[in-house]
């Protein structure tokens, strides 16, 4: 099972190193984006809509575990 986003009030943590700061994270997303081609034909991306996102796997970037991420209150962690 995948740990769940973090937010402005929590943070990831491996529960088997302490690491707080380094993670593998591979995520899917889906997008609608705006392109603009100039008259030479160079593109460029305006505008990007996010339309779904799945986190697949979180890895701990120190010991390698995925199965040891938690979400945990930022508040009481010290960095």
């Amino acid at each position: 099972m995948t740990a769940p986003l973090p937010d402005a009030t929590n943070r990831w943590r491996c529960g088997g190193c302490g690491n707080l700061t380094r993670f593998d994270v591979t995520r899917t997303r889906r997008t609608t984006e705006f392109w603009h081609f100039d008259l030479q034909g160079e593109a460029s991306v305006e505008q990007t809509e996010l339309r779904a996102e799945t986190v697949e796997s979180v890895t701990c970037r120190w010991c390698g575990r995925d199965d040891a991420i938690e979400l945990v209150d930022r508040n009481s962690v010290e960095a």
